[in-house]
């Protein structure tokens, strides 16, 4: 039985996703991880409860469950700067 050797593919994984029409979710999937990672570390080196931090952004425990989830797609950018505000940062949005 011969083997077959392994092509490797000139595609870049930003083009797979691409080609497989899921680029766009991913991208945003990863950005809204990483907000959210900030938030829980800022949160954390600040002592910041998820009590304290819901009053501090004046929401709902459960709205701030929503925002540190990353499975959570709608987020606003008016919800990010009080998160960011809340532990004191700022929301900076760029085009590139």
């Amino acid at each position: 039985m011969a083997k077959r050797k392994a092509r490797v593919s000139d595609e870049t994984f930003d083009e797979f996703l691409a080609n497989q029409g899921i680029l766009g979710a991913c991208e945003e999937r990863a950005i809204k991880e990483l907000i959210a990672e900030q938030l829980t570390e800022a949160m954390k080196t600040q002592g910041i409860t998820k009590t304290a931090m819901a009053e501090r952004m004046k929401t709902s425990r459960r709205q701030l469950d929503r925002l540190l989830d990353p499975a959570t797609p709608s987020v606003t950018l008016d919800t990010l700067q009080r998160a960011a505000s809340a532990v004191g940062r700022t929301l900076r949005v760029e085009l590139v």
